[in-house]
């Protein structure tokens, strides 16, 4: 799924990682990606905090924990390539901004056994390929790259197997994940708009 529906399929990724591109469109893409998952305590820590499937504990406090370095390096590199590029729209791009942080606060919330994991694990097995187009933005602006602390694709795979005890679990588990892949792509084709916009593309 992450491969077919994640951030890898959708073409303005493949842009940004391509090399080439305008400096403004890895600023828009850093900024947009601090605005939806650069907030304190974020999505992973809400799932822990609800506890819906108590036997994935160690497993997203130790992705909780990544991600509060992934947050320091979000601001960091937000600091680092500047403003947000002068774009059409910008309200239009706020409203679609806090639409995606409110679809993965319910995402967190969810009480459907499985749904919340599986969004989670999608977030960190996406986050992977946006780490790639992050580190590129950091060369790019003269930041030096932190190595990512959050559960490695095998233990987070390990993990999910060992979670989906049943197929009502399975299920939900896909759903969380379809959930997540789509809310990303989502925000994929928001900034290849704004590019377009700007005449970057």
């Amino acid at each position: 799924m992450a491969e077919a529906d994640g951030s890898v399929a959708h073409p303005h990724y493949r842009r940004l990682i391509s090399g080439g591109q305008a400096p403004r469109n890895l600023s828009d893409a850093v900024h947009a990606l601090c605005s939806v998952h650069g907030d304190h305590p974020g999505m992973i820590a809400d799932v822990l905090a609800n506890a819906v499937q108590p036997e994935a504990q160690d497993w997203l406090t130790a992705a909780a924990a990544g991600f509060v370095d992934e947050r320091t390096y979000l601001a960091q590199l937000t600091a680092a390539v500047g403003p947000l590029p002068s774009t059409p729209g910008q309200a239009e791009t706020e409203s679609a901004l806090v639409g995606e942080r409110h679809a993965l606060e319910m995402l967190a919330r969810s009480e459907r056994r499985g749904c919340a994991t599986g969004a989670v694990a999608a977030l960190l097995l996406d986050w992977g390929s946006i780490r790639g187009m992050l580190d590129i933005a950091a060369e790019r602006f003269g930041l030096a790259a932190p190595a990512p602390t959050f559960p490695s694709n095998a233990g987070t795979a390990a993990m999910i197997a060992a979670l989906g005890t049943s197929p009502g679990i399975q299920r939900a588990i896909l759903f969380g994940a379809q959930q997540l892949f789509a809310q990303h792509r989502g925000l994929w084709s928001l900034l290849e708009a704004r590019a377009s916009a700007r005449g970057d593309l």
